[in-house]
């Protein structure tokens, strides 16, 4: 069985892939720990000086396994990403508290590419939805292919949001730029999302890695104690986002937990518009 997370190093950055192309890289709970689990391990590399996610396949991320969701629905809800979870997986089934530090747990792997002292670069090829734009957003940079498409998703399949995504979208793109994206849920083609600033190029699709590994090269030219102290200045700057992910994870739970957020995650798969009733 394929990983669903794999890390190699290259011209001292270490290339992570999410690596379940069959679904377009959703995120289920196994494949979050495997991605902290590597993103943890490429920070303590010393050979490693910076890092790059990026999709295996036509896409980055097509967000939480709504699928999953679906056909757990009628036995538990939603959890981290939109992914639903077995009985076996968790005892937390229909407790708000347990899954909200569930939630919160997982969102260690948004947490990581924002706190580590590495640079992070998120090398965004295809579409990018979700909790996976909410890991893009969660990188230093972001650099876009061509085929590059951006949605929130969150209000289409019934979810609150994860893994720090509107705390970093009403940073990077300022809070009315940022309502728009997540309210609407509109999709932002990547020649758009360039314009926003939300990505900072925009190449051809066979050009992506490359691009991106020399990015990450790049940094290797500099002192890595300097490059960590400035990214922990800029952390600084930009206010207290653990505490965010507190008070997200548990209105995430809240939300997953409605009946609402299991008719949208049905409706999604079934291809039709949902019946909502609110609550």
């Amino acid at each position: 069985m394929e990983p669903s997370v794999t890390s190699a190093v290259e011209r001292g950055a270490a290339l992570i892939t999410l690596n379940r192309p069959e679904v377009l890289n959703a995120l289920d709970t196994p494949m979050v720990e495997d991605l902290i689990a590597a993103l943890r391990a490429a920070g303590a590399d010393p050979a490693v000086r910076a890092i790059v996610l990026t999709g295996a396949g036509r896409g980055f991320c097509a967000g939480g396994d709504v699928r999953a969701i679906a056909g757990a629905a009628d036995r538990t809800p939603g959890v981290p990403g939109g992914s639903g979870r077995s009985q076996s997986e968790s005892d937390a089934d229909g407790h708000p508290t347990e899954l909200a530090a569930l939630v919160r747990r997982l969102g260690a792997a948004a947490e990581l590419l924002f706190s580590l002292p590495k640079p992070t670069i998120a090398a965004v090829n295809g579409p990018c939805a979700g909790a996976g734009l909410s890991l893009a957003c969660a990188a230093d940079l972001r650099v876009a292919a061509r085929s590059a498409l951006f949605t929130t998703a969150f209000a289409r399949v019934g979810q609150s949001g994860d893994y720090g995504g509107i705390w970093h979208l009403t940073r990077l793109l300022g809070s009315a730029r940022a309502r728009e994206l997540v309210l609407l849920s509109g999709r932002v083609p990547a020649t758009a999302a360039l314009d926003l600033g939300l990505v900072s190029a925009v190449v051809a699709d066979d050009e992506l890695l490359p691009h991106a590994l020399a990015l990450a090269e790049g940094f290797a030219a500099f002192a890595p104690l300097t490059v960590a102290a400035l990214k922990a200045n800029l952390n600084d700057a930009a206010g207290d986002l653990a505490s965010y992910l507190d008070r997200e994870a548990e209105r995430f739970a809240e939300i997953s937990m409605t009946g609402d957020a299991r008719e949208a995650a049905t409706a999604f798969v079934e291809k039709r518009a949902p019946r909502f009733e609110g609550r």
